[in-house]
């Protein structure tokens, strides 16, 4: 039988960002120079397929650090971790290795900053992601103020609200952000924002490419896990963005076949923490289905690059 002919745009950037490269670059280089098993306190990035890859080569994740022994290196995730977790490292003489986003890193430190100076801190983000845990965690319980929606704005109470300033989570959706941006503004006019956007150059150029091939597509698959904020972040940017249908999924096995019954075209994207050959595996299964011309849709170039932690560049 002949195939329908399908015309698949694929989103550039997309895929692994700087962040998730170094944070699994750490795993790897960290079981290299101490030996299996290496601990790691969360998943180290948001996706399956890596953890599991990782797991393979000798990691071991937990969820909490006393789930750690004292006489193994334990890794920190890519998102970032409350104060207290180094220093309960510290305080049990374990030897731990930081692999939060260094993107994260300018948050927690822009957060304590303005905490030196005296303001009320307001965080911008999804309560009870990693990511946003360990930015709040930066600093005392009642310093860190959350809102998730517009809507929050108008109830959440400062001490003082002339002495507010807000930072957000590295992955959340630009458009959305920028409503509660314009909403703490209105309501605080001394608030004090970043000095540089905080939602990551690696989320902002994702979904600049999602929006530019969202119109052309029937229907669109954002590869990634499910508990990426990011990866879902995506999904919404795309239907936002006049996609009819727009899916995550996590492999190629996951795919609604019967959903995407008729299409002409096909829009496919991948979160920052899922790897190429996903991406790959996604492609091949249309392949298998249709007789494929690929597009490229590119809005930006990355050639953004972490360096590893000096403990590990001796391995490296």
């Amino acid at each position: 039988m002949t195939k329908p002919a399908l015309t698949l745009y694929l989103a550039a950037p997309r895929g692994f960002c700087a962040g998730v490269d170094r944070a699994i670059k750490i795993v790897e280089l960290a079981i290299e120079k101490w030996g299996a098993p290496v601990y790691v306190r969360h998943e180290i990035v948001h996706n399956k397929f890596v953890v599991d890859g990782l797991r393979d080569k000798g990691a071991i994740f937990v969820e909490e650090l006393d789930e750690c022994p004292p006489d193994r290196p334990v890794i920190f995730s890519a998102h970032g971790v409350p104060k207290s977790v180094p220093q309960a490292a510290q305080a049990r003489e374990m030897v731990y290795v930081d692999a939060t986003c260094p993107l994260v890193s300018k948050v927690h430190i822009e957060a304590q900053r303005h905490a030196d100076a005296g303001l009320q801190m307001i965080m911008i983000g999804h309560e009870g992601h990693p990511e946003t845990v360990g930015t709040m965690g930066q600093l005392p319980d009642s310093e860190v103020l959350l809102v998730e929606t517009v809507a929050d704005v108008s109830r959440v109470t400062p001490r003082d609200p002339a002495k507010l300033a807000y930072v957000t989570q590295t992955t959340l959706s630009v458009d959305d952000t920028s409503d509660i941006v314009a909403a703490l503004n209105t309501r605080f006019p001394a608030i004090i924002g970043p000095h540089k956007e905080d939602i990551c150059y690696a989320t902002t150029n994702r979904q600049e490419a999602v929006k530019a091939m969202a119109p052309k597509c029937d229907a669109m698959l954002v590869v990634g896990a499910p508990n990426s904020s990011n990866s879902k972040r995506l999904v919404e940017v795309g239907a936002r963005a006049g996609c009819p249908y727009a899916q995550l999924v996590q492999r190629a096995t996951d795919i609604d076949w019967r959903a995407l019954e008729g299409i002409k075209t096909m829009g496919i994207t991948a979160g920052a923490s899922a790897p190429e050959v996903l991406i790959n595996e996604v492609i091949d299964a249309f392949r298998d289905h249709y007789d494929v011309t690929t597009q490229i849709v590119e809005t930006a170039v990355e050639n953004v690059e972490f360096k590893v932690p000096r403990v590990l560049r001796e391995t490296a």
